[in-house]
């Protein structure tokens, strides 16, 4: 894999990037916030690893900036902050595995090589249409009713979920897993604040709201 590692310890940087070339991967090395994330906007690598605290531009607002212009590229974000707030923290702003340091270099390996083996999205059409409301996925815009809903990225991936399976019913567990990437309950309210400020950008002007809440179940978007 083309992998980026954006680390401002210098011996962290030379350690992982010397493990991982020994392990035939083409490895680039960044030790500021800002030119990490140039670099992987313009570089096409295959995965990243991002250390939470950085120079420049702090690793989370990194990837939070790489997943607003529509990079997926995995992350994996290295913290010397082990708590279950942090990783939630990291992982709700994009990041896609969580490694706390001092870790085991054979455990870093594993895991991007997990995060490489994950399946390549299916091509999607470049419209999302659910009764009145339209996704444009390139150029990452929403209308509802021709008026423009402006969403931040994460409501925006969370809104696209739902209108992929219009009609369906998708659970609190579905959403985790597919809009935060979480394979464990964080024990907070992320989906129903979230929703909730979704649905107070789509409603707002209308009398009917665009997401049901089914009882007991989760929440669905119509097709018409």
């Amino acid at each position: 894999m083309r992998i980026l590692i954006v680390e401002d310890d210098a011996d962290t940087s030379r350690f992982v990037a010397r493990g991982l070339s020994e392990l035939g991967h083409h490895v680039v090395t960044s030790a500021d916030g800002r030119d990490g994330l140039f670099l992987a906007t313009e570089g096409g690598f295959d995965a990243l690893v991002v250390d939470r605290m950085l120079p420049g531009l702090d690793g989370l607002s990194l990837v939070k900036a790489l997943r607003a212009a529509g990079n997926s590229a995995p992350v994996l974000m290295l913290t010397a902050i082990g708590g279950i707030a942090d990783r939630v923290e990291g992982l709700e702003g994009g990041a896609d595995d969580y490694l706390v340091k001092p870790f085991a270099f054979s455990e870093l390996a594993a895991r991007l090589q997990a995060l490489g083996r994950r399946p390549v999205a299916a091509i999607e059409p470049a419209r999302l249409i659910a009764g009145d409301i339209v996704i444009d996925l390139h150029r990452r815009t929403v209308t509802r009713a021709g008026q423009r809903v402006t969403l931040q990225p994460r409501e925006f991936a969370l809104l696209a979920e739902l209108m992929r399976h219009p009609g369906r019913v998708m659970t609190r567990t579905m959403l985790l897993e597919r809009v935060w990437d979480f394979d464990f309950d964080p024990k907070t309210n992320i989906v129903e604040t979230h929703l909730s400020r979704l649905r107070s950008k789509l409603n707002a002007g209308f009398d009917n709201d665009a997401i049901e809440t089914v009882r007991g179940a989760g929440y669905m978007i119509r097709d018409a």
